[in-house]
């Protein structure tokens, strides 16, 4: 075998290992309580994550600055086209259907605040009004979640699935891309 063969072998290796150690870690996080969070949706309604959400399987997308709502909103489409659109009829393959919760969460925090009515807003001129029951917001501070939800950056998303009785059954974190997505439809397809 040549060098070089051998060289892209291991990448090769290496890339899987990693990906498989990325995944076990997103599972050994499981079965830890989502602590409460009380939060408003964009029709004004308040309601408490997660025990509003008991009895149905639960997706929770957060983010808590600029640059992490940029990366959430990634994941818009793609929850909207797989949880929410009605299916046509005229579809070739009818789509599986889930029936779970799904919410995005903007946490508003420190100064932001005080700018949190603009904020809102802007939120409800901006997202289609299918899903204004899906987005919402969270005003206070982020301290008391930050470690039971492993929030170590602020300029990224994180994901949760959330089990029929509030407990995390796995999380994620950062951009929209296809395998985290698959990720959290096999955990929904398990239960």
């Amino acid at each position: 075998m040549t060098n070089i063969l051998k060289s892209k072998m291991r990448k090769s290796i290496i890339s899987l290992l990693i990906a498989l150690f990325t995944t076990s870690i997103a599972f050994a996080q499981s079965k830890s309580s989502f602590p409460l969070m009380e939060v408003e949706n964009l029709k004004d309604k308040v309601m408490n994550i997660p025990n509003d959400c008991k009895g149905k399987m639960t997706i929770i997308g957060l983010a808590y600055s600029k640059k992490s709502d940029d990366l959430l909103k990634q994941w818009y489409q793609p929850f909207y086209d797989t949880f929410l659109a009605k299916p046509t009829g005229n579809e070739l393959f009818p789509k599986d259907v889930y029936d779970v919760n799904m919410y995005f969460v903007g946490m508003i925090r420190g100064i932001n605040k005080t700018a949190s009515g603009k904020i809102e807003k802007a939120m409800k001129k901006n997202v289609i009004p299918e899903m204004h029951k899906n987005v919402t917001l969270y005003r206070g501070g982020i301290k008391d979640y930050k470690k039971p939800l492993g929030l170590d950056g602020k300029d990224l998303p994180y994901f949760y699935v959330l089990d029929k009785n509030g407990k995390i059954v796995y999380q994620t974190s950062g951009a929209y891309n296809k395998r985290k997505f698959n990720e959290i439809l096999e955990i929904l397809d398990q239960e």
